[in-house]
């Protein structure tokens, strides 16, 4: 008895140390228990540590690690780590995807050896990727993508035999020295090598046809056209793709590559991307793939007659099971034929942006899969088919394409699908068309631009709209109401047409409103309607609209820009300014605002352009627009009542491009540190400031669409600015002007020198105010200076010889100062208008008319035969000046004012002209001298 009892109770403690080792941590490994004895499911120490060493190599600064903290025992609880009880309590998963991760990966990774799944993508790790990820040999996904590796991919890789999943696309600047590493994860089934250099990497293609359970391929910008040989023919004779998906875009590919394409895509083929590449065609095996679904050949730079590739396409099978075509921004030429019918299963057709010409086959309205059109942006002409009306597509879109309008039928209320339809730019007009209040369903409509002259059928506004654009028409009367669609956001643009009357009743979800340049009078109070939170753009610029601003802006926190200018509204401005923490631009510009400069625009940090100009504001200007305004470009002030002196603090203001602050009654000294605004002196591309992108998701008809329309809109900058002794809008090109005017006002003291390293600056003007001392020696350094105007002045002394050096220059102003002396000898100041230096009445020399002193002793004592030399000399002097000027000088600074590009090669061409005219001018000397001393 005793014999079977130890053996019972041998087995018995064999259990329970079994259980003990597999189920629950040990003590010493962190998992032990409590002081009861009862375990706890923790991490273990050694995992929890190697955590702990990857988060200290890091900056983390969104915090997305915050829950990784020393204190904390149990490491399984932390963001993005996974345990498995299975394991022990093991880290089997680590997921920082888009964690906003700065630094190197550290190598204490080593010690997650259960790991299976490691995603590090779309963060900001740099360094080489470590060698020893090739140790976590229970890895089955890999997600490296969206960094800045450098260097070589480690061969080591090769080593996570149970790899199903890799990627590391997009990794920087990373190269594949030997691809053969690959041929050992033979269970992978995902590929993405994306931005990763192939060009050295020879026979590529035979190493991923070795990959039998791959279905995923990506590798865009691998720079595969530079791959001598891609693949061994013998190779490619026994060898069958299982690609399902394969993915080739960017990388500079002709139609040399169809013959390594052929084995990646077998009949298992679903998807094809070749993409920004050079193909001019497809070739005919693609369209016997029975399984494709969809192509897309998006930025093809090569020209391809569209006719041809639908014949190539339609070749086979393809045209059965095509349902995706995309190939916008492209080089498509010829019509859109009758051929289009035998893509049967075609459910999306994208073709904008191409140069698409004749007519659209009435072939495509009888597809009867087809749900998107977008043909926008060709030449195609001709009357849009009133079989139109067959389609069963939910979105329609031949804007800016020279079509007639659709003819009226009654058959239009069939289009009972239809959910957008955009004609913007087509020819609809004059009259409203009618057919629209057919659609039922409708919820996007943009019929912009299309020389609509009319009103509006009151039952129009009755139609339950996502997305109205009625804008660039000639469209009056008064508007009752805006409808907006099931309680989504709702953007509506309404822009230069002739509406009149009072602001409607607006609905609360608005995302954008655009009433600007119409008609509309009274006051604004019908804002207080929006209340969702939903507005980012508010344009009611250019009207006729009074009152005050409603202190209801509470609700307006995701608003970006807001335009009330050109309007006569007044007042000041309401405390609730101080919630439109996102704002980019505010333009009150010409209106009737007073009172001090707004203390509530201080919470408004995300500014970037602000203009306050032609209103009644007054006091001084604040200081802390340099501390909380530093993202500022544009910061407009001009013609307010504004007093004081210029603080010290706008200076920290690095990226401002416009500073206006004229026409004000500021005092004292300009601030010599106006040289920090650095991006009036930086040189090179700079990304331009002045538009305002965004996109917004339109879930026509039904909010939870599969297939949602994306809506691309932009908001671009404009501002009155003086330019050249006149008032101008700049719109497009604000972005790159770089101007100073600090006109009219009271300033004193010098010029300070230190505004000539604002080499980059286009415009200056200074005028009217009471400026002492000389012009700096130092601004001939503004070589790209355009506009200069110190005009008004009591600036004495001469004008700097340096100044002929600024070969720019297109406008100068130096009336009414006290300068003397010869105006310096160049073209350019020869040829400015007598104006521009009257005041001064010690200037002389040309053009003036008055001569220098000690120009009369040259004449003396000439002949008749020399005077008649030097008449004949001076006269083809200046015929040959005059003449080269008008036709070079004014036409390029009409043309190069805002192009950078060819004003620098201008400019280096002019520079060799330079010295042919050197030499002109020591033969026109020496000639010169000759006569003076006959």
């Amino acid at each position: 008895m005793r014999p079977c009892v130890v053996m019972i109770f041998s087995l018995l403690v064999v259990f329970l140390e079994a259980t003990t080792d597999n189920q629950l941590p040990a003590v010493g490994d962190g998992g032990g228990g409590d002081d009861n004895g009862v375990t706890t499911n923790k991490c273990l120490d050694k995992e929890r540590d190697a955590l702990l060493q990857f988060k200290a190599n890091l900056h983390d600064p969104d915090g997305s690690l915050s829950t990784w903290r020393p204190e904390e025992d149990d490491c399984c609880a932390w963001e993005g780590v996974t345990c498995d009880d299975k394991t022990g309590y093991h880290v089997t998963q680590l997921n920082t995807n888009s964690a906003g991760l700065v630094g190197e990966i550290s190598h204490s990774l080593v010690n997650l050896t259960y790991l299976n799944l490691l995603d590090l993508s779309s963060n900001s790790f740099h360094g080489n990727i470590p060698r020893s990820i090739g140790s976590l040999a229970e890895l089955r996904y890999l997600d490296l993508s969206g960094n800045s590796f450098y260097g070589t991919i480690p061969p080591e890789i090769g080593n996570l035999t149970n790899l199903q999943e890799l990627s590391l696309g997009s990794v920087g600047r990373c190269r594949v020295e030997n691809l053969d590493w690959l041929s050992h994860l033979s269970h992978l089934e995902k590929l993405a090598l994306d931005g990763i250099s192939l060009a050295k990497e020879n026979q590529w293609v035979d190493v991923v046809l070795s990959l039998r359970n791959l279905s995923s391929l990506s590798l865009d910008g691998c720079e595969l056209s530079q791959v001598v040989y891609p693949y061994s023919s013998s190779f490619l004779n026994s060898s069958s793709s299982s690609i399902s998906f394969l993915s080739l875009r960017n990388n500079n590919l002709n139609s040399s590559m169809y013959g390594w394409l052929s084995p990646l895509t077998s009949d298992k083929l679903r998807r094809l991307d070749l993409s920004s590449n050079m193909l001019d065609g497809i070739p005919k095996y693609l369209g016997n793939l029975s399984s494709l679904e969809a192509l897309t050949l998006d930025y093809n730079s090569a020209v391809v007659r569209f006719p041809d590739f639908l014949k190539n396409l339609s070749s086979g099978c393809t045209s059965l099971t095509l349902q995706y075509l995309y190939a916008q921004t492209s080089q498509f030429t010829g019509s859109l034929p009758d051929c289009i019918q035998n893509f049967s299963s075609l459910s999306y057709l994208y073709l904008s942006n191409n140069h698409m010409n004749g007519t659209i086959s009435e072939k495509l309205w009888e597809l009867s899969s087809l749900e998107e059109i977008d043909l926008s942006q060709n030449h195609l002409s001709g009357a849009i088919s009133e079989n139109i009306a067959k389609s069963k597509a939910s979105i329609i879109n031949l804007s800016k394409n020279p079509l007639q309008g659709v003819p009226y039928t009654n058959h239009m209320s069939n289009l009972s699908y239809l959910d957008y339809i955009s004609l913007s730019s087509c020819k609809l007009g004059p009259h409203f068309p009618k057919w629209i209040q057919k659609l039922e369903k409708l919820t996007g409509l943009d019929i912009s631009n299309s020389r609509i002259s009319d009103i509006v059928p009151p039952e129009f506004w009755d139609m339950q709209f996502s997305y109205l654009n009625l804008s660039s028409n000639n469209i009056s009367g008064e508007i009752p109401y805006l409808s907006s669609s099931y309680g989504g956001s709702t953007m509506i643009d309404l822009s230069s047409n002739s509406f009149n009357g009072p602001i409607p009743h607006l609905p609360s979800s608005l995302e954008l409103l655009n009433l600007s340049r119409n008609k509309f009078s009274g006051g604004i109070s019908s804002l207080c309607q929006i209340v969702d939170g939903f507005l980012q753009f508010l344009d009611l610029s250019h009207n006729s609209l009074t009152g005050q601003i409603p202190d209801c802006l509470w609700h307006f926190k995701e608003l970006k820009v807001l335009n009330l200018g050109h309007n006569s509204l007044f007042g000041k401005l309401p405390t609730s300014f101080k919630s439109l923490i996102k704002l980019e631009a505010l333009y009150l510009y010409e209106n009737d605002f007073s009172g001090e400069f707004p203390l509530s625009l201080k919470n408004c940090t995300s500014l970037t352009s602000l203009n306050l100009g032609a209103n009644k504001f007054s006091g001084k200007v604040p200081v802390w627009i340099g501390e909380n305004l530093s993202r500022l470009y544009v910061l407009v002030l001009r013609s307010n009542k504004f007093l004081g002196t210029i603080p010290l603090q706008v200076c920290q203001l690095p990226n401002l491009q416009i500073l206006d602050f004229s026409r004000n009654n500021l005092h004292g000294s300009i601030p010599s540190c106006l040289n920090n605004l650095t991006r009036m002196a930086q040189k090179g591309f700079l990304p331009l400031p002045n538009v305002h992108p965004y996109s917004a998701t339109q879930y026509f008809n039904n909010i939870y669409s599969i297939h949602p329309y994306r809506t691309y809109l932009e908001y671009v900058d404009h501002a009155m600015i003086e330019w050249q002794g006149s008032e101008r809008e700049f719109t497009r090109n604000l972005g790159l002007l770089k101007s100073i005017d600090m006109s009219s006002n009271n300033l004193t003291g010098h010029i300070p020198y230190e505004l000539a390293n604002l080499h980059e600056l286009l415009a200056l003007n200074l005028s009217k105010n009471a400026l002492i001392g000389e012009i700096p020696q130092q601004v001939g350094q503004m070589n790209n200076l355009l506009a200069l105007d110190l005009s008004g002045n009591h600036l004495s002394g001469g004008i700097p010889t340096s100044m002929s050096q600024m070969t720019s220059l297109c406008y100068l102003d130096v009336s009414c100062n006290n300068l003397s002396g010869r105006i310096p000898s160049s073209t350019q100041f020869q040829s400015f208008q007598p104006s521009s230096y009257n005041g001064n009445a010690g200037l002389c020399g040309p053009p003036l008319s008055g001569k220098c002193p000690g120009d009369e002793e040259l004449l003396v004592g000439k002949s008749d035969g020399d005077w008649e030399d030097m008449d004949e000399f001076w006269g083809w002097f200046y015929i040959g000046g005059g003449t080269g000027f008008v036709t070079g000088f004014w036409i390029v600074c009409g043309t190069l004012l805002f192009n950078r590009r060819v004003r620098h090669a201008f400019f280096q061409f002019f520079d060799n002209f330079k010295d042919w005219v050197y030499v002109k001018m020591v033969v026109f000397i020496a000639k010169l001298r000759r006569i003076v001393h006959k």
